[in-house]
């Protein structure tokens, strides 16, 4: 495989509006990337296109070199893992953390209707114990911080072992410690020798971890710029896209991001 994401004159329309235009964006084996876009750009619209819940209207898409008309999308959704904020939601609160972390082997909001295998468990645990989360094995769901949730969440994004894992504004709605430890555990994941292909999506440019070599920036539902991290989020850059003068100053490897 050296496409984990090839997107080629991609557009997509709905309700006679166009949401997405010429989206041209190749990710290859082995580069993580963020995509950055203020609310309304586009962010989750083509996250659907990568997953295969929407279809281009216009264009080609192909992921992990399955192109789209000629592979299961359900099949192909297996390889894939996704993770939000508003997964949150649908879980109980009286759902155990490792169960939740289980269901991921399943695609299932918690473990109902689902039979796991104590080697199930074990590998919820090894995972979460990779997310820093090990220790709230036993605790109920209503127990654990918003921080914490979103450990879980991405460890049962992990559990059926994805080629590729889209983390969706993971740091929405966490304080600044919160979002830090979450950002510090995401790195020790990209470290890994297993560590599927990470699409990290936001619209905070400091959240951009040097492990992220790639950013593309949306906008209006467009690519503004892509490429080398460090070149797409320079100060020049980064004005024109915002439309006013902004500054970029780097500090241990990742931007931070000043009105002028």
């Amino acid at each position: 495989m050296t496409h984990v994401i090839d997107l080629q004159d991609v557009s997509w329309r709905r309700q006679q509006k166009t949401i997405l235009t010429d989206i041209n964006w190749s990710v290859e084996k082995g580069e993580h990337w963020a995509v950055l876009g203020l609310n309304g750009s586009g962010k989750t619209s083509l996250l659907n296109i990568v997953t295969g819940y929407s279809w281009p209207t216009v264009g080609h898409a192909r992921i992990l070199d399955k192109p789209f008309g000629q592979v299961d999308i359900r099949e192909l959704r297996k390889s894939i893992g996704w993770v939000s904020s508003s997964l949150q939601e649908r879980f109980k609160a009286s759902e155990r953390a490792e169960d939740i972390v289980v269901s991921g082997k399943f695609a299932s909001i918690g473990l109902s209707y689902e039979a796991p295998t104590p080697s199930d468990f074990d590998k919820a645990f090894h995972i979460m114990e990779q997310m820093r989360c090990r220790h709230l094995a036993g605790r109920t769901y209503q127990t654990c911080s918003q921080g914490e949730r979103q450990k879980l969440l991405i460890a049962r994004g992990l559990m059926a072992s994805p080629e590729l894992l889209l983390l969706d504004e993971p740091t929405s709605g966490l304080d600044f410690i919160a979002r830090e430890e979450l950002l510090s555990a995401i790195q020790e994941l990209i470290k890994q020798d297993d560590a599927p292909t990470i699409i990290f999506v936001t619209h905070h440019i400091e959240e951009v971890l040097p492990e992220f070599s790639h950013t593309l920036l949306l906008k209006d539902g467009t690519i503004f710029a892509k490429g080398v991290s460090q070149d797409v989020l320079a100060t020049g850059s980064l004005s024109r896209f915002f439309d006013r003068p902004v500054h970029v100053e780097w500090h241990h490897e990742r931007p931070w991001l000043s009105l002028r």
